[in-house]
C-alpha cells in the first residue's frame, strides 16, 4: 500500500493514497517523513519563502533517506507571473531568488544538476468564448492554448473557424497519428482540439478561476543547463540521465515560468514539442521528461475528465490522474528516488518516485503539505 501523508500545521492525517482511506501504518521512513513535513510548513505558491521552502525540504529529505536522483521543481514563478503584474524589478528578483535557491540546493547536496526552463509566459491577449457552441467545450485555466470539442456541429465548426484568434483545429485521427497512438487509444481525446494563437485562451465553464494577467506561450523549445552532455528534445533527458546515474548522484530541476529569455545560465535550446503540438507548463511536460516519451493519449488535453469522478475513482487526492507512473527515470536501476517541489499533485503523479513532498494547495489557496510514500518502500 502506498500512502499519502497532509500535514495541516496543527495536524497530520496518514492515508491509503489509493483509497483515500485513512491508514494505521508505524513504519521508520513514514515517521521520518512526518518529520520533516511538520517541520517545514508550505508558505503558499505566491510566497518567496516558497524557494527556500523547496531547498530546505529537499535537502533535510536528501540526508535522511540517502537518494541517488532527486526530482526537484520551483513552482514560485510560474504562479506569481501568471496572477500578478511584476515590474521589471520584481520580475528580476523573482528570477534571482529561484536560480539563488537552485545554487543553494546544488552546493549543499552535491548532486550534478540538470537544470531545465519549462517555458516562459506571455501578457494575455484576449479569450476566445467557447461557451455557447451546440456541443460540449472542455476548457481548463491550467491549458492556454488547447479546448477540446465533443459533438461538434456543423455550426460550430463554422463558427470557430472563423475566429481569427485560432489557429487551428484538428480532429482526434490527426491526434492519434501525431501521437503515434492505436484506434483503441483513442477513446479519451475529444473530437476536435482547437489550438488558440499565443496570448490568447479560452471563455467556457471550465475557466472561470483567477484571472491571469500572463499565460503559457509558445515554447516550442526551452532552455536546459547541464554538463552531462546534449539532448534535442525533452523527451531525451531520461536517456541522458540513465547513463550517467550508476556513477552519480543526479538531479533533475524544473524553473517553472521561465524560457530562454530569462535564464540565466549557459543553456542549450531544447525541443519542447512534436509537430505543430508544444508542452504547456504541466504534467504532459512533467511526463515526457520523466517518462522520456510523449505521454499525451493518457490525459489529452479537452477529454471528458468527469466520466472518471465517482466513488470508485482511484487517487482521490491526486486529481483527475487515475494511477501513478511507474516507468520514470532510474525506475528500473533499483535506486533511491525522492522528488520535492511546489506544484500541488505533480511530484507524486509525474514523477514515480520512492517519496514525494509537494504543497497541498488548489488554486493558489495554501491547505498544508503532502507527503507520499511508495508501497516497494513500505514492503
Amino acid at each position: 500500500m502506498s500512502v499519502g501523508i497532509i500535514d495541516a500545521r496543527e495536524w497530520q492525517r496518514v492515508f491509503d493514497l489509493k483509497t483515500g482511506q485513512k491508514a494505521d501504518i508505524e513504519h521508520p521512513t513514514v515517521d521520518m517523513v512526518k518529520g520533516i513535513i511538520a517541520k517545514h510548513s508550505f508558505p503558499g505558491d505566491v510566497e518567496m519563502a516558497t524557494n527556500a521552502w523547496v531547498t530546505d525540504t529537499a535537502l533535510e529529505l536528501i540526508e535522511k533517506y540517502q537518494p541517488q536522483f532527486a526530482f526537484i521543481s520551483y513552482g514560485l514563478p510560474y504562479f506569481t507571473l501568471r496572477f500578478h503584474d511584476k515590474t521589471a524589478d520584481e520580475r528580476q528578483n523573482i528570477i534571482q531568488s529561484v536560480f539563488a535557491e537552485v545554487d543553494r540546493f546544488v552546493r549543499d547536496s552535491g548532486f550534478t544538476p540538470v537544470i531545465v526552463g519549462s517555458g516562459g509566459l506571455v501578457p494575455l491577449k484576449g479569450y476566445i468564448d467557447i461557451s455557447r457552441l451546440d456541443g460540449l467545450a472542455i476548457a481548463s485555466n491550467w491549458s492556454a492554448s488547447y479546448a477540446g470539442i465533443h459533438d461538434a456541429s456543423a455550426r460550430d465548426l463554422d463558427y470557430l473557424n472563423s475566429l481569427p484568434q485560432i489557429e487551428r483545429i484538428v480532429n482526434k485521427f490527426e491526434l492519434l497519428n501525431l501521437f503515434d497512438g492505436k484506434p483503441e487509444e483513442g477513446f479519451r481525446l475529444p473530437e476536435y482540439l482547437v489550438v488558440a494563437k499565443e496570448g490568447y485562451t479560452y471563455k467556457s465553464a471550465g475557466t472561470t478561476l483567477r484571472k491571469a494577467v500572463q499565460i503559457p506561450g509558445k515554447n516550442y523549445f526551452i532552455p536546459i543547463s547541464t554538463d552531462l552532455g546534449k539532448v534535442s528534445s525533452i523527451i531525451d533527458i531520461r536517456r541522458l540521465i540513465e547513463n550517467h546515474l550508476p556513477n552519480k548522484k543526479i538531479a533533475l530541476i524544473v524553473i517553472e515560468g521561465l524560457g530562454e529569455e530569462d535564464f540565466p545560465l549557459p543553456y542549450r535550446r531544447c525541443i519542447n514539442s512534436i509537430g505543430w503540438y508544444h508542452y504547456e507548463q504541466g504534467e504532459l511536460q512533467f511526463f515526457a521528461m520523466y517518462m522520456g516519451r510523449h505521454h499525451f493519449l493518457a490525459y489529452p488535453q479537452g477529454y471528458r475528465y468527469y466520466e472518471d469522478d465517482d466513488e470508485n475513482q482511484p487517487y482521490p487526492f491526486s486529481g483527475y490522474f487515475r494511477d501513478i507512473p511507474t516507468d520514470t527515470i532510474g525506475v528500473n536501476m533499483r535506486l533511491k528516488r525522492i522528488a520535492v517541489g511546489s506544484r500541488s499533485m505533480f511530484p507524486h503523479t509525474t514523477t514515480g518516485a520512492d517519496i514525494c513532498i509537494e504543497c497541498f494547495a488548489r488554486n493558489l489557496f495554501n491547505q498544508g503539505v503532502m507527503a507520499t510514500i511508495n508501497d516497494v518502500i513500505l514492503c
